[in-house]
């Protein structure tokens, strides 16, 4: 009998052993690692760990006693005991921490191989490789960022100039997501009332149709205008302006280009058609990032490979944002334009030459070997750019194409809405267009849905008393 019993309460321990080796084993793979600094070698190389064995898996590999909340100096140990690294290990409990889960972070020295060990080491105790943006993903699953912080992150990390990185800086601050949630929650009110109205006409509310709520979803749709009045700027700050360069060979194109890039990007040749394909080169000229690309010189020509640099010049003009036409001021030019809203500089006029007078008076007037004019070339192409976008050296967040898409949706329900009232249709269709207009808002943001509304309602119309 006690050898029965002793059978059953093994069998008993090993089920047990079994149920809780599955479990950690589940929880181990949600807990994810990956090596958060660039590549290549550096002082640093930071190795970071979330999720809900974090501790556990960093208690494996590291050489003291883990204090949770705490900075540690010590070293990681692969399975034999050897040392892979001296590192510093910095612990993060939930929520307090970037994921919003528990969090180790292992400073290293900052080579690829050693970088790569110490991974391998804890991968090897438990945890799996990490997702491209998993940790960001986990943040906003976690709720300690919204969507467009989110999408701020890599904006931040992309920022090619000071101009874009404020505003990467202040929609990761949530200037955005603020902007986005008071339409999101305005629409909701006018929602919950609407709905209310319908659902409960017992409860004596107020319908609030008419002028009333037609000024207040106006309102809405203000707001939601402003904030896509800001579209063409963002696309300026993460993508850049392309500008071209385009003009006759010798004309001083690549000199132009070395100039605003402020180095010798280009081959600058006395020789005709030394430029045979399109050179491109990111500038910063006033916080805006610029992709300038110089091109061949455009001429009739029977050479083959020079034919092919004159058409990839032509495809570049046509994609352009801008287009910096360069002649030489000492010769008489009768080319066309290369396009109507071209911007055309007049290059030497260090030489002085009667030619000058012909070209006419809004034509920028430089010397690519002296430096004259170019500040106001630079004036004047930045002007050219804010004609067409609303770009300016102040610091404000900018939404981002997703953002677009999302707003145009709120504004087209929300005159959808409107005219609905002016039609006198029935509460129900109003509130149709209204809920698809919430929808599109708390997509940027990512967070809206049925029970927000219910919320509202209840919590706003004391439904049921």
């Amino acid at each position: 009998m006690p050898y029965r019993f002793a059978k059953c309460e093994s069998r008993c321990v090993g089920l047990i052993g079994a149920i809780y080796d599955s479990v950690r084993a589940m929880f181990d793979d949600q807990t994810i690692a990956a090596i958060s600094t660039p590549p290549g070698e550096g002082a640093l190389a930071v190795v970071r760990v979330s999720g809900p064995s974090a501790f556990r898996i960093a208690a494996r590999t590291f050489s003291k006693p883990l204090q949770s909340g705490r900075v540690q100096v010590g070293r990681i140990l692969d399975d034999r005991g050897g040392t892979v690294d001296e590192v510093v290990v910095t612990s993060f409990c939930s929520p307090r921490s970037y994921t919003g889960e528990d969090v180790i972070e292992i400073s290293g020295h900052g080579g690829p191989v050693v970088a790569a060990a110490v991974l391998k080491t804890v991968l090897d105790a438990g945890a799996r490789a990490a997702g491209p943006g998993e940790f960001t993903q986990r943040a906003f699953l976690n709720r300690k960022l919204d969507l467009t912080q989110a999408e701020a992150v890599m904006d931040l990390i992309r920022a090619q100039t000071p101009l874009a990185a404020r505003a990467a800086a202040l929609q990761l601050e949530g200037r955005i997501g603020h902007e986005a949630r008071w339409i999101a929650d305005a629409i909701l009110s006018v929602v919950a009332h609407l709905e209310a109205y319908i659902d409960f006409p017992d409860e004596d509310i107020s319908p609030e149709v008419g002028a009333s709520m037609v000024a207040t979803l106006s309102t809405i749709r203000t707001r939601a205008e402003d904030l896509l009045a800001t579209a063409p700027e963002g696309r300026i700050l993460r993508e850049g302006v392309s500008l071209t360069i385009c003009g006759r060979p010798n004309a001083g194109k690549s000199s132009l280009l070395n100039r605003l890039a402020g180095f010798e990007r280009a081959i600058v040749s006395p020789i005709a058609g030394t430029t045979r394909d399109t050179i491109e080169e990111l500038v910063n000229l006033k916080g805006i990032p610029f992709r300038i690309v110089d091109t061949a010189g455009l001429r009739e020509t029977d050479d083959a490979i020079e034919v092919e640099g004159v058409s990839r010049a032509k495809r570049a003009i046509d994609s352009a944002d801008v287009v910096v036409r360069v002649v030489d001021s000492t010769q008489p030019d009768t080319d066309a334009p290369a396009r109507e809203d071209e911007i055309l500089v007049l290059n030497k006029v260090d030489i002085s030459r009667p030619t000058q007078a012909l070209y006419p008076n809004d034509a920028v007037r430089i010397s690519c070997l002296t430096g004259d004019g170019l500040p106001a070339l630079v004036d004047r192409i930045l002007l050219h750019v804010r004609d067409g976008h609303p770009v300016s050296e102040e610091s404000r967040a900018a939404i981002n194409a997703r953002h677009q898409a999302c707003l145009q949706r709120v504004v087209v329900a929300l005159d959808a809405a409107i005219i609905a009232m002016g039609d006198t249709l029935a509460p129900e269709f109003i509130a149709v267009e209204l809920r698809l207009a919430m929808e599109a808002a708390g997509e940027i943001t990512g967070r809206m849905d049925t029970e927000d509304i219910l919320d509202r309602i209840f919590g706003t119309f004391c439904i049921g008393k």
